[in-house]
């Protein structure tokens, strides 16, 4: 229907006759003569509808509003001397039509294209409107590419793309599944899978040595700007490979990725330990285009005048004392400030937040008070502090002490403007904990899943059992990791007992994999990346609806379709169903 894009069209093309289709982006009418701005997936072209050229063409513009479609026949043309416009790739031509047909009219838009003051609920509710603006598309262009690199990538690195089944097995795998009612087996429910984990482990016990795909994974957990319902990720397994050769496919990945859409990035990526990241930034998934690093200062308080402080330094391994020095935060930090990063900190656990100051005249602070002249002195050479610096302290609990201090580092950073949004810093954490204690179970849990390899499963402190897992992180953000896997059945047996896993519920919930172990399974292991999370950093945007073409909210709906509703009860009776509906209260809720 057409013989150009918008955009295929230059000087060069000048005194040829075209066909261009598209969408009305806007209209003018000067003095007679109706000026079109019509636009396509490759840009806007100015038409010119004159009726000194074309009467019948000129009426039909006439009638032309903003949306609608528009099929145009004409001359391109070169514009008049100081009318190019060089805000367009086409603003040094314009088609001059002869022929215009309406292919279909637009109602009202329900908010203007490229306004950015239109709410999100308004952008999903109309997404194929919101679809339509430049910048969208060129998101979902710049989607396609990467996608594009992967394959590319991983077919030549010898990996074949397999689907993996997404009606499956309920598994536990740290998240609640999204459960499918079967009609004909009544009374039993598929799952849609967290990922593809069994099923590429399988591939690995059948051989296929290199298996990869671009999967749909499905959670129902709680949501946020980096999280959906339904999400996709890159799942790459492979065979007869260590720790190293995972991390070296999955580097070599998204370099390739990064260039298609124009980045070049270093490899190889610094490593950090789990406990060091901990320690340091205060979570697993460090922001390291900045610096400002915990400092553990938890000894200097061991004998102070404060029964708090003494006793949190009592308990070494529990409990943490960290110390946040901001260089030159004395002066930029108000005491509204302050009082404001108090507050920020206590949603977090945080029980206050204390501080000191260095002045000229020397250190000030009511903390200072409990502490020795020798403390204040290793304390001063430990933060090598200096005049304007201000040092905040986080004390407790170390999973909370961490979790608010590393909050805490980040906002800091953000308010004093130290974030770089234009650099990515690559990290790999490596030797992640096998094992954790939650608060208030009574046995262990697996950090990453029952079937990571441990790097030494005989060792006496639970808490240092080491597992070969990676995550690989940038800018902050976890795009994803992977491990090793447990391929010997002798080792998965002693995991599950130490997870109180028996042999009946191991069979009932993962029989089918711990079967095909016993068959020869090679030892292999592999990595799943955020693929929504990677195109979110990639198009700088701040949440991954932007780059999922049809996103829910963050109650899990999706104000277009109004998805999940009722089904009828006919469907229900079919499956065998009865909901219990809860009586509306008073006011519809």
């Amino acid at each position: 229907m057409r013989t150009h894009y918008c955009t295929d069209l230059d000087e060069k093309s000048v005194g040829e006759r075209v066909t261009l289709a598209g969408w009305v982006n806007s209209y003018r009418d000067h003095g007679g003569v109706i000026f079109i701005d019509l636009r396509d997936k490759s840009g806007l072209i100015q038409l010119v509808c004159d009726p000194a050229d074309n009467e019948e063409a000129h009426r039909v513009a006439s009638q032309v509003r903003d949306e609608f479609v528009l099929i145009a026949k004409g001359t391109v043309r070169k514009r008049g001397e100081g009318l190019e416009n060089p805000r367009l790739k086409t603003g040094k031509i314009e088609v001059v039509v002869d022929e215009l047909t309406i292919e279909n009219r637009s109602e009202p838009m329900p908010f203007t294209l490229g306004d950015p003051n239109v709410g999100e609920d308004i952008r999903l509710k109309y997404r194929y409107l919101d679809l339509r603006q430049k910048e969208m598309f060129d998101l979902f262009r710049l989607r396609s590419k990467a996608a594009i690199a992967a394959r590319n990538c991983l077919d030549k690195l010898g990996f074949l793309e397999v689907e993996t089944p997404i009606l499956t097995k309920s598994t536990p795998e740290g998240a609640r599944d999204y459960l499918v009612p079967s009609r004909v087996h009544p009374g039993e429910f598929y799952a849609l899978p967290q990922s593809p984990q069994l099923f590429k482990q399988l591939l690995m016990v059948a051989g296929f040595d290199r298996y990869f795909q671009i999967a749909k994974c499905f959670r129902d957990e709680d949501l946020r700007a980096d999280r959906q319902p339904e999400f996709t990720q890159i799942d790459v397994e492979m065979s007869f490979c260590t720790q190293e050769d995972v991390m070296a496919v999955a580097e070599t990945l998204l370099k390739e990725i990064f260039a298609a859409c124009g980045y070049e990035i270093a490899t190889p990526f610094p490593r950090i330990t789990y406990r060091e990241s901990m320690e340091k930034y205060g979570n697993d998934r460090p922001d390291l285009r900045f610096g400002l690093e915990l400092v553990d200062v938890i000894d200097l308080f061991e004998n102070c005048s404060s029964p708090i402080f003494a006793e949190i330094a009592q308990y070494k391994k529990l409990n943490r004392i960290k110390a946040l020095k901001v260089p030159g935060g004395d002066k930029a930090f108000s005491r509204k400030i302050i009082k404001e990063l108090e507050s920020f900190v206590t949603k977090f656990g945080a029980k206050g937040l204390a501080y000191i100051q260095v002045k000229e005249e020397g250190l000030k602070g009511p903390i200072l008070k409990f502490l020795s002249e020798e403390a204040i002195e290793e304390m001063k050479k430990r933060l090598e502090l200096e005049v304007g610096d201000i040092v905040f302290f986080g004390a407790g609990e170390r999973k909370v002490v961490w979790d608010y201090m590393g909050r805490l580092r980040t906002e800091v950073a953000s308010r004093l403007g130290l974030i770089d949004e234009a650099r990515f810093e690559f990290v790999w954490v490596v030797d992640f904990p096998m094992f954790e204690l939650e608060e208030g179970e009574l046995h262990l849990k697996a950090l990453h899943h029952p079937f990571t390899m441990p790097k030494n499963i005989d060792e006496e402190d639970i808490e240092a059992i080491d597992s070969l897992a990676y995550d690989v992180v940038l800018n902050g953000i976890e795009l994803g990791g992977g491990s090793i896997r447990i391929h010997k059945p002798d080792i998965q047996q002693k995991v599950f007992k130490m997870l109180g896993i028996g042999e009946e519920e191991a069979q009932e919930k993962f029989g089918f994999l711990l079967d095909a172990l016993k068959f020869g399974a090679p030892p292999h292991g592999g990595f799943a990346m955020g693929f929504d999370r990677i195109m979110m950093l990639l198009g700088k945007r701040e949440s991954i609806r932007d780059v999922i073409a049809f996103p829910k909210t963050q109650s899990a709906t999706c104000l277009l379709t109004h998805a999940p509703s009722e089904v009828d009860e006919a469907q229900l009776k079919e499956l065998g169903i009865r909901i219990r509906r809860q009586p509306k209260t008073e006011g519809g809720a």
